[in-house]
């Protein structure tokens, strides 16, 4: 049986490399437009609908439920057919999505967008990632990875004040309608200039980017066993539960509740409350490489020296905004952002912990399973956030005030209690698992009891 030559371990991948993974990382950053196209909206929304709190959070919680519960198989699908029909049917999905939501009559209607939406989100950024394990060398893998989010990121920088002033000068029908052609548009250009894999291999592939191995890997792997394999390794958990905690706060701050908190709640025009929102996205964006290099640097401290300390920060803040006097100065709303900004970085350490104990046939899965995570945490906060407002009396546009959001944001600290007493058990018992800490001795009876 003959090896394919596999020259991408050790040379750079040409133009060609360089022209798939622009077109499939410009494929991603209209994903995240996508995902992020009712943040800025959300008034608008409600409005357009009728829609009160919990209903309207439905949009948001289908979408990430959907995206959250379609990465496993993703994972299996990428492994099988690799990364370019992958993305072209997700771009397909989403356009899909957007058109429907352009017309829908109904918030029944509404949420089939969101989920279609969701479904077609899930499949871009893992099979972005597939390129960049196929065409380019294990060595540059970590740095492409990061760059991939940051330029996908900005996405959401377009789906902020940009999205918002576009809705308001045409019409709803024409925004999500544009949007939905755009899809379609990447959707057609990804299918005629992306390939799975250069021309010299004769395979898709997963590249272990410590050591440059390359295995060429089937979906048959990744079955219910390694699912439980995966799962049964603590340092699996410990990926998930970083990932649930981190991340979920800022999620729901910028996808659904951040720019009615802002504007109905604290009272700001909608262009320092799209200033707040595009603050924590490059905030998040410069401290993605800082966060990556640190984790690098310390890959024995990663949970308490970057995750805890991130997740504490978010939580702090959230405490003074919510017991400050009154409406909370502009300073303290960016000082709220930037900590927010600080858990999407920390989650991504837990794709680290993710790619460390697990073996490379088996990194898809345990990928798929920690990614769970964050979009849980965030769905459960979107929601309860949404039937807490409902509960006071808030839960519409002109009911919004500001005391009810208070109350409302409160119903993400159990989440943050949850995660953070998991990462700490999951720690503990990796390290010890891998031999860095000896198991705890059980207590002897006194004796003579």
């Amino acid at each position: 049986m003959s090896v394919p030559r596999i020259p991408l371990s050790v040379a750079g991948p040409g133009w060609r490399g360089w022209l798939i993974w622009g077109v499939g990382v410009a494929a991603y950053m209209l994903a995240v437009v996508n995902r992020s196209s009712l943040s800025a909206v959300g008034v608008d929304a409600a409005e357009r609908f009728g829609a009160d709190a919990a209903t309207l959070s439905l949009f948001a919680v289908v979408q990430l439920a959907v995206y959250g519960g379609m990465q496993i198989p993703i994972g299996l699908l990428l492994d099988r057919y690799g990364a370019r029909p992958i993305i072209t049917i997700g771009m397909l999905l989403m356009a899909a999505g957007q058109l429907t939501l352009a017309f829908s009559p109904s918030v029944g209607v509404a949420i089939v967008a969101r989920m279609l939406l969701g479904a077609g989100d899930a499949a871009v950024f893992p099979a972005v990632l597939r390129l960049v394990a196929t065409w380019f060398p294990a060595q540059r893998a970590p740095l492409m990875s990061q760059m991939t989010g940051l330029v996908g990121q900005a996405g959401q920088l377009l789906a902020l004040a940009p999205l918002a002033a576009l809705l308001h000068a045409t019409s709803w029908e024409v925004v999500f309608g544009g949007i939905a052609g755009l899809c379609v548009l990447f959707g057609i250009l990804v299918y005629v200039v992306v390939r799975n894999h250069p021309p010299e291999v004769g395979a898709d592939v997963s590249v272990d980017t410590h050591t440059g191995a390359i295995q060429v890997v089937r979906s048959s792997i990744d079955t219910g066993v390694g699912i439980r394999a995966a799962w049964a390794h603590p340092g699996t958990r410990l990926a998930f539960w970083s990932h649930f905690t981190a991340p979920f706060a800022g999620t729901a701050f910028v996808l659904l509740w951040g720019m009615p908190f802002l504007t109905a709640g604290e009272g700001l025009d909608k262009g320092h409350a799209a200033g707040i929102l595009s603050t924590y996205v490059l905030i998040g964006m410069v401290l993605g490489p800082v966060m990556g290099d640190l984790s690098r640097r310390v890959p024995h401290l990663r949970s308490r020296a970057l995750v805890l300390p991130a997740i504490a920060v978010q939580a702090v803040a959230w405490i003074v905004v919510i017991a400050w006097p009154g409406l909370a100065p502009l300073w303290l709303l960016y000082g709220l952002a930037f900590a927010l900004a600080m858990g999407g970085p920390a989650s991504m350490i837990a794709f680290d912990h993710a790619r460390t104990h697990n073996p490379a046939h088996r990194l898809s899965t345990a990928t798929g399973i920690t990614n769970v995570g964050g979009f849980l945490a965030a769905l459960v906060a979107i929601f309860a956030i949404g039937v807490a407002l409902d509960l006071q009396g808030a839960g519409t546009p002109s009911t919004y005030r500001l005391d009810a959001f208070r109350l409302a944001f409160l119903t993400q600290f159990p989440l943050w209690i949850l995660g953070w007493t998991f990462i700490v058990i999951e720690r503990r018992k990796t390290r010890v698992l891998i031999g860095m800490d000896e198991p705890r001795r059980p207590r002897r009876a006194p004796s003579g009891s």
